[in-house]
């Protein structure tokens, strides 16, 4: 125990205050996007308001990424509705449970070292894509509205950006809030508050195991969709750890993370919530507002939940404004301003993955289909990238009746062309060729497989051919899987 003291006590004691006030900043930005994920999966806003408070609270003690927020998300939201529509929101609750199971087993498996294949280039082009998905989706807030409206929201941003210029002790965020609110109600200002957004649970959520039949038929039924969410839900959450990684400077465990996450939705779904993930803008207002600890995730979830039951009536009085203007800084501070300008100096193909990734999410509104178009390029720009490095030289004897080839470089499905179109006889002198590999490295079977090919086909013609200069991983492979040598040996004993 005298070991995890000190981790213990600096990740729930050690910034207090800050991690308090920034918590409460964290609950009221929760709820409109909680109602309003609720509304996309189609199910009553009390199932994304608990989902909320359960995940929030639960991943605070499980989660691996400190000071990092999770709630209801959009992108686990828009793969619900179907199985919603379909067959009714218990359904849901059990397809949570699944998804849960099945990240705790990412997490066991440590699946998040796939992360390793996600390019910076994808990772800039995800965050600029949330802070453009972030922003758009204040705009019902910014059009058909009073005028007060935009007056409220110019007064929030400058409140936010000019108060920590008085002082850094209380978030500026929550400063905002206040103000605007108070303002609201002392002039009866007729704009849209919380109450607005739609009807708020007043009591405790209650625990309950789903009530769907318990057969393999309904396990085949929630199967895809459990497997989908998982993913979509890992994949944003890793993404998001990445920043709050970069922000903080603080390293997280990624592993323990995703079991964390399977965890949170487990209990989420059993409470009346369903699934959620990481939530980019909210970690981004934690940090931003001084969030360090665990004490800032878990007071985001208990106190949305104080909220809800015993502060309604002064929660009714929040202007959406307020919220607007807290939403419009995340959505700045999310964007990668420095990126566009290095849209000039970067590697083109960098700068093209990651506008394809915007391009993507943002058309879609589907995360992980931008990030995914963005490995894959982010992988065809790499292999086209190492196969120009490979090359072939030849040189004659000085009786031209030995011809060697020098091949350089990383040799792999991309690559292995460099072998089957530049390795052949250029002379009708030559009665022997030598491929020396001292300099080249075997990847895959492909390499392989393109050596199998030049060496047969001389042979049919003839010709001596010696393989030398293979290092000791790649003779291991041309042992295992080629086929010239064996070939070759089959046809000595024949001879004999």
């Amino acid at each position: 125990m005298k070991n995890f003291s000190p981790v213990l006590a600096r990740e729930w004691l050690g910034n207090i205050r800050v991690d308090v006030l920034s918590g409460v900043v964290v609950a009221l930005a929760l709820i409109p996007e909680a109602i309003g994920f609720s509304v996309v999966a189609g199910v009553d806003p009390k199932v994304g308001l608990y989902a909320s408070v359960v995940i929030a609270c639960v991943i605070a003690f499980t989660g691996g990424r400190v000071a990092m927020i999770s709630a209801a998300t959009a992108s686990t939201a828009v793969l619900m509705g179907g199985l919603v529509h379909a067959h009714g929101v218990q359904y849901l609750f059990a397809a949570t449970i699944l998804m849960g199971l099945f990240q705790i087993l990412a997490g066991i498996f440590k699946l998040d070292r796939l992360m390793r294949f996600v390019s910076r280039s994808v990772i800039t082009g995800f965050v600029n894509a949330l802070a453009i998905l972030i922003f758009l989706a204040q705009m019902p807030q910014l059009v058909h509205v009073p005028m007060a409206t935009y007056g409220l929201i110019a007064l929030g941003l400058a409140i936010i950006y000019l108060f920590p210029r008085i002082t850094r002790a209380v978030p500026s965020a929550l400063v905002a809030v206040v103000v605007l609110t108070i303002i609201t109600a002392a002039t009866g200002l007729h704009v849209r508050t919380v109450a607005n957004l739609g009807q708020l649970p007043s009591a405790l959520p209650q625990f309950g195991i789903p009530q769907v039949p318990y057969t393999l038929e309904t396990l085949w039924l929630l199967l895809p969709l459990a497997l989908t969410l998982a993913a979509v839900g890992l994949l944003e959450t890793q993404l998001t750890a990445q920043i709050v990684d970069d922000m903080t400077d603080t390293p997280s465990n990624r592993s323990r993370e995703s079991a964390g996450q399977g965890i949170a939705n487990i209990a989420a779904a059993f409470f009346g919530g369903m699934g959620g993930c990481a939530m980019i803008g909210q970690s981004v207002i934690n940090v931003s507002s001084g969030g360090r600890g665990r004490l800032s995730t878990l007071v985001s979830g208990a106190f949305l939940l104080v909220l809800l039951v015993a502060m309604q009536h002064l929660l009714a009085l929040v202007p959406v404004a307020a919220l607007t203007a807290v939403m419009i800084m995340v959505s700045i501070n999310t964007f990668s301003w420095r990126s566009l300008a290095q849209l000039r100096t970067n590697p083109k193909t960098s700068s093209a993955v990651m506008l394809a990734t915007v391009i993507v999410v943002v058309s879609t509104g589907n995360l992980s289909a931008g990030v995914l178009v963005g490995v894959l390029m982010s992988g065809v720009f790499f292999a086209s990238k190492v196969s120009r490095l490979s090359g072939v030289n030849s040189a004659l004897s000085g009786d031209g009746a030995v011809q060697t080839f020098h091949v350089t470089g990383q040799i792999f499905f991309a690559s292995a062309g460099t072998l089957t179109n530049d390795i052949h006889v250029t002379e009708p002198s030559v009665r022997r060729i030598v491929i020396d590999l001292t300099h080249a490295h075997f990847w895959d079977i492909s390499a392989i497989g393109a050596l199998d090919t030049v060496v047969m086909k001389e042979r049919g013609r003839g010709i001596e051919v010696e393989v030398v200069g293979l290092n000791e991983a790649s003779a291991t492979m041309v042992e295992r899987y080629g086929v010239h040598d064996k070939e070759g040996a089959e046809a000595l004993q024949m001879a004999h």
